[in-house]
């Protein structure tokens, strides 16, 4: 079930651009509603409350607002990877990850102490396209020896195809809020349950 809250403000307020882009910054990547995101955080709580999860693991920058509140109300910390690896930073796990939005590819970086092969994690973002940042994720946590137990996604491309690929890599729990069928004609239609 898609979560009303969220699909009225996609629909209110996000707006469609060239290229299969949903522009979502009034209420989630530039300015955010604390509101939703304690909703999407319950509704999160209710979708894997099955899981034993130690850790919740989000990538910069736009996934942090709702993992922090999902890791504040599971009371779990929240690690995230970095796009800008500090020089702080000496021990970390690394990959490449393409930004589909940006249209170009970056490093990012997690610190070697802050995930574990004793970490069961669950990944929130909040867009599912294609699946690179997932794709990156999983990299990290395997080169760690972490398990994911699953992924969250606020809104979900669902003509870009990431959830198929990430099913192919062999992740089975993935749950998405809203899932757009298509942004065409400057229309965004929501799949409904």
């Amino acid at each position: 079930m898609a979560l009303k809250v969220l699909c009225d403000h996609i629909l209110k307020e996000g707006r469609c651009m060239e290229g299969g882009i949903l522009k979502v910054d009034l209420f989630l990547n530039h300015q955010m509603d604390p509101y939703l995101m304690k909703q999407t955080a319950i509704e999160f709580i209710r979708r894997f409350a099955d899981l034993k999860i130690n850790k919740i693991l989000t990538i910069e920058a736009s996934g942090i607002a709702p993992a922090v509140m999902l890791g504040y109300m599971m009371e779990l910390p929240v690690v995230f990877a970095k796009k800008k690896i500090p020089v702080t930073m000496d021990d970390y796990y690394q990959t490449e990850v393409r930004s589909f939005t940006k249209q170009r590819s970056y490093n990012v970086a997690i610190y070697k102490e802050y995930l574990t092969a004793d970490d069961h994690v669950l990944f929130i973002d909040d867009f599912l396209a294609f699946g690179n940042a997932s794709i990156g994720i999983l990299d990290l946590c395997r080169q760690a020896g972490a398990t994911v137990e699953g992924m969250g996604f606020l809104i979900e491309k669902e003509f870009q195809g990431g959830r198929h690929l990430l099913q192919l890599e062999g992740i089975s729990r993935i749950e998405s809020l809203a899932i757009i069928e298509s942004l065409t004609d400057s229309q965004i239609k929501i799949k409904n349950d």
